[in-house]
């Protein structure tokens, strides 16, 4: 019986296999020991294993403390959600928050062009609205930065500006702004599951 070029690639790639499952088996993870005490060991193992568990069990003071400070820094990090029980809800809270910051810098933003709700990283959701108004340009810069310094997570995610009336200074601007909301106020999309 003689072997072929691939039969003797089988048979290294068998043996390196066996040889890499024997070197984790009793390398890598045989010095782990099971933390069940059975009738059959001895004290000096039994208290070897009480003093892992002691050891693992310090740790959850840390670990606990730790995880108190990630969520007291996602509180802080969510303090800029836009809460709202439907995306209807979130959507005219955005509107109203452009309106209150174009009134204060005497911009007069009346209507919504689009309304958008759609994921944002996995975890939260996105909420957009699209308005057109008439102003200085002046007017437009103060009022993006009225916007900066919301407490909202609010992102400009269109702008568009066109001449308005050259005679009184003015430009037409298109401004598509979106704020950040909880993945509850998100559809879900119904169908086939995407791969």
């Amino acid at each position: 019986m003689t072997f072929g070029t691939l039969d003797r690639r089988m048979a290294m790639l068998l043996g390196l296999g066996v040889a890499v499952i024997l070197v984790m088996r009793f390398g890598i993870y045989g010095d782990r020991e099971p933390l069940v005490v059975t009738p059959d060991d001895s004290p000096a193992a039994a208290e070897k294993r009480l003093e892992r568990v002691r050891r693992i069990a310090s740790l959850v003071p840390g670990k606990q403390a730790e995880l108190q400070r990630a969520r007291n820094d996602l509180a802080v990090r969510e303090k800029g959600l836009i809460v709202a029980e439907t995306a209807a809800q979130a959507q005219a809270q955005l509107l109203e928050i452009i309106r209150r910051t174009g009134q204060k810098e005497g911009i007069d933003v009346r209507g919504a062009e689009e309304l958008r709700v759609k994921p944002l990283a996995g975890d939260y959701g996105e909420v957009s609205v699209t308005v057109t108004f008439n102003c200085a340009i002046e007017q437009f810069v103060n009022f993006l930065a009225a916007l900066a310094n919301e407490p909202q997570l609010l992102a400009t995610n269109d702008i568009r500006i066109a001449s308005g009336n050259p005679k009184q200074k003015t430009i037409q601007v298109r401004l598509g702004l979106s704020g950040v909301v909880p993945k509850k106020l998100v559809p879900e999309k119904k169908g086939l599951p995407s791969f």
